[in-house]
């Protein structure tokens, strides 16, 4: 049993040593900050993260990319989640990630009761980021499949990432949360759903967030439950916990060519975020 152990602290070292080595030697991250003249010109910063050899095969026309689009937890900065980045742009993934509040931005108000705690104008401000980055980015990466998304957060950011997916389910492809709280999982199995839940006396799910296993099983859901606390899932946490999350993220990728050929077909229509039922059916 000891020694079982010792060989998965093994590995789990070796995946934080392979991903280190690949964000230092392979991996080219770039900051950009966008102005979004619709809404008073808010500046809308991204990191991007990408494989320089697919990046120059990108630019040659020779592959689409996928796309991972990465949202942060609340009062957390955008540039705090590499680790999980690191991970997309190993498998060839462009990987961006979003600052969405901004100091001048109104204090957050939460009130048990109403539609997700009353977070639903930060949900709507996010996702309006959400899509300006995604037509932005366009102009800066023309050759990246922005029609097909992996939505990846942490915290509120998975709630952001559960949200923008019940608003445009056509656009998404894969979603990875990290202990979201306040939306719930959509059921309906159009797209396999990753979940990191932490194990924390303070930060628990509302009721109705996590399906019952059954329901996880019909729908594609993945529940991965840790001894981590919900402040682990982010660079500061330890290395134990980035590793561990790296090598789950990375088995769940497993299915993923960026050299398989992008289906083409019309983008849906992306209209504003309203209000989304907070439960979704479960499909027979």
């Amino acid at each position: 049993m000891k020694r079982g152990i010792a060989i998965l602290v093994s590995l789990s070292a070796l995946v934080a040593v392979g991903y280190f080595t690949a964000s230092k030697w392979a991996i080219r991250h770039e900051t950009l900050t966008f102005y979004d003249a619709s809404r008073n010109n808010r500046p809308v910063a991204v990191d991007i993260a990408i494989r320089r050899d697919k990046e120059l095969q990108a630019n040659a026309g020779m592959i689409t990319l996928p796309v991972a689009i990465l949202n942060h937890g609340n009062t957390v900065k955008f540039t705090e989640y590499s680790f999980l980045a690191n991970v997309f742009a190993a498998r060839g993934y462009i990987a961006i990630s979003i600052q969405h509040d901004l100091p001048t931005d109104a204090p957050m108000v939460t009130k048990v009761g109403e539609l997700y705690v009353g977070r639903l104008p930060q949900y709507q401000r996010d996702v309006a980021n959400i899509r300006f980055a995604i037509e932005e980015m366009k102009k800066v990466q023309s050759n990246a499949d922005y029609d097909h998304l992996t939505m990846v957060g942490h915290s509120m950011g998975a709630d952001v990432s559960l949200y923008f997916a019940k608003m445009y389910p056509d656009k998404i492809k894969k979603v990875v949360t990290l202990d979201n709280l306040r939306v719930p999982f959509m059921t309906d199995g159009k797209f396999k759903i990753l979940s990191f839940r932490s194990h924390d006396p303070v930060f628990k799910p509302d009721p109705g967030v996590i399906p019952t296993e059954e329901v996880c099983e019909k729908a594609g859901i993945t529940v991965v439950r840790t001894d981590f606390q919900h402040n682990d899932m982010r660079d500061t946490g330890p290395d134990e916990a980035k590793a561990s999350i790296q090598g789950m993220l990375d088995k769940f990728l497993d299915d993923d060519s960026p050299l398989r050929p992008v289906e083409t077909k019309a983008p849906p229509v992306m209209t504003e975020a309203g209000p989304v039922a907070p439960y979704a059916p479960v499909q027979n």
